[in-house]
């Protein structure tokens, strides 16, 4: 290949021939705008620009242009191609909203492994490695319109809407009667005045000051609060208000861009919800008069003490429960060839939409099951019984091992379990959950519950309530979500709610025996009651005051888990009967 060096060129017209071999020679394009003058090595048709071996080379292996249509030296126009004609490879009508790092170029990729929108650029420069998944928008925005991710996403938006605006009105309220109170001090500290002689003027200014400069401080804190809600209730509404809009016109780029970014601001203002709890601690006023100034008030320097009581708004999500009619889609067989015993379906977990796992106590086994074929596809020994799985990453499973005082990690790829290492906890642990990295563990002798890092740190521990009485007996399994966590409780025939703190904030009783646990998008849960004389499933309000008996007359249903995409539960039993013990069954919700 010809270099012609680095020099300053000209500007060439639309279209400039080869002549004889003594004339000039077709060069590359793109190092010519930087003035480096190479020889042609092939012509891209997408670009309409010939390119150098070093430009063909990147242009294969870029994600953007990696399936350009490309021809070589002996196809390749013989001119110097500068584009006259509009671009028939022009970005989709819905693919018009400027990047936010590179401002000249348009978002058209998702990258499935960051969660992120991106440019050709972003592309080029940060998503090339192996964890990263990244897809051309159109290509998998088709079924965006009126989709699983767009009901779910309209519901959390109208859910965290309702919840600042119920902030708000608690503020107002709290407003009022801080107010209130700080009236009711003022005529306090007058009647006592009152009670006294003017000899005490100096003193009544002084705590009459004092009342005031608290209660700037509190209005100051209280007005930044309302403003906080106002503020997000506005993005959430405008949010909401795109996305139906750009559903209703079926812009399916768009839309799915908007989702996710709606995604990104329900996250953000999660956190203001907890934030919001402390509403800057805000006061309510209370005079305690000083009795010794009555009779012998030369000896004092005061009036009285101003105290204050913090009001916190009380912020609940909304327990709404919508009715839910399932219909039965059949059953998976859990039983394989290397069994020998029946199965005992403990713990299930979806780490995908079409993945499940179970842990088969009798079989001291884990095993993945496709369920669109309602097949195994593979199964993992452990050299002792298990009793839960939870999904702690997207390649990555945490198993209880009670005998072994263990929790075994796995991971999963290519349809394969592969056990990776364990971690030593102090006690029989059967139930377990992973929440956002964290995981919650349940533990029978003595009964409690313990938050822990993944590498086994605990962060806390939890056996009484405020009362100094124990909170659980025979915690079974525990769920959670971004404000509670749930603990079905065989004994105490209930179903036990926390919050991270761990303060028991609500309790659910059953009249049979509570076990498997399963939550869902809108907030609520459903529960399995494996009681032989009940055998039912419950839908649980997410403040535990509600619940909705979806399924009965099953057969000891014991472990359970949902499938928010696909809508679909899964139920495995508890029973010495082999022709159902060894089946989890399927109920798809309508």
């Amino acid at each position: 290949m010809a270099a012609f060096g680095r020099k300053a060129c000209q500007k060439f017209p639309s279209s400039m021939y080869i002549g004889s071999g003594e004339d000039f020679e077709i060069f590359c394009q793109p190092c010519d705008r930087d003035d480096i003058r190479l020889s042609a090595f092939c012509f891209c048709v997408d670009c309409e620009e010939h390119l150098c071996e070093s430009c063909f080379n990147h242009h294969k292996r870029a994600k953007p242009s990696r399936h350009h249509t490309l021809l070589d030296k002996h196809n390749m126009p013989k001119s110097l191609q500068v584009s006259s004609q509009p671009d028939p490879h022009a970005l989709p009508g819905g693919l018009t909203k400027p990047c936010s790092t590179h401002k000249k170029e348009m978002i058209k990729f998702y990258c499935h492994g960051h969660n992120a929108l991106l440019c050709s650029v972003c592309v080029t420069l940060n998503h090339q490695s192996a964890t990263c998944h990244v897809d051309y928008i159109p290509d998998i925005s088709g079924n965006t319109v009126n989709s699983n991710e767009y009901s779910k996403i309209i519901i959390e938006i109208d859910t965290m809407t309702g919840i600042f605006k119920d902030t708000a009105r608690n503020l107002k309220k709290m407003t009022e009667k801080s107010n209130a109170s700080f009236k009711d001090v003022l005529a306090e500290i007058k009647k006592f005045r009152k009670e006294i002689n003017q000899r005490l003027d100096a003193m009544e200014k002084e705590a009459e000051n004092a009342a005031k400069s608290l209660k700037k401080d509190n209005d100051q804190r209280l007005k930044t609060a309302q403003a906080t809600c106002d503020d997000v209730t506005k993005d959430l509404q405008e949010s909401s208000d795109t996305i139906k809009q750009l559903n209703t016109s079926k812009e399916a780029d768009k839309l799915f861009m908007e989702l996710k970014n709606a995604e990104q601001l329900l996250k953000e203002n999660e956190r203001k919800i907890s934030q919001l709890t402390t509403a800057g601690d805000v006061k309510e006023y209370h005079f305690e008069l000083n009795l010794d100034i009555s009779t012998l008030f030369e000896n004092k320097k005061s009036l009285g003490t101003l105290t204050t009581k913090a009001l916190k708004p009380q912020i609940n999500v909304p327990a709404k429960l919508q009715s839910k009619q399932f219909s039965y889609q059949g059953k998976v067989n859990a039983r394989t060839s290397q069994d020998e015993e029946r199965c005992w379906i403990t713990g299930m977990t979806l780490p995908t939409s079409d993945i499940l796992v179970a842990a088969d106590c009798k079989n001291e086994s884990i095993k993945m099951i496709n369920i669109n074929s309602y097949s195994i596809i593979d199964q993992l020994q452990l050299h002792t019984n298990p009793w839960n799985v939870t999904t702690v990453s997207k390649d990555k499973l945490a198993v209880t091992l009670p005998v072994s005082k263990e929790i075994q990690f796995v991971s999963f790829s290519s349809n394969r379990l592969k056990k990776t290492h364990t971690v030593k906890v102090e006690a029989e642990c059967n139930g377990i959950y992973c929440y956002k990295e964290q995981l919650i563990m349940l533990f029978q002798s003595p009964a409690k519950l313990q938050i822990t890092d993944l590498k086994g740190k605990v962060l806390k521990s939890i056996t009484k309530n405020t009362n100094k009485e124990d909170i659980f007996s025979q915690p079974m399994h525990v769920t959670a979500s971004s404000s509670s966590i749930y603990v079905s409780d065989n004994k105490k025939k209930a179903v036990i709610q926390l919050n991270w703190q761990g303060e028991v904030t609500g309790t659910h009783s059953v009249l049979g025996a509570p076990a498997g646990l399963a939550m869902l998008a809108d907030g609520s849960f459903f529960l399995s009651d494996y009681h032989e004389d009940i055998c039912k499933i419950q839908n649980i309000s997410s403040d535990c005051t509600r619940g909705e008996v979806v399924l009965k007359d099953l057969k000891r249903p014991f472990a359970i888990c949902w499938c928010e995409a696909n809508k679909t539960l899964y139920i495995s039993s508890f029973t010495e009967n082999a022709s159902v013990a060894n089946f989890v069954q399927v109920y798809k919700m309508s």
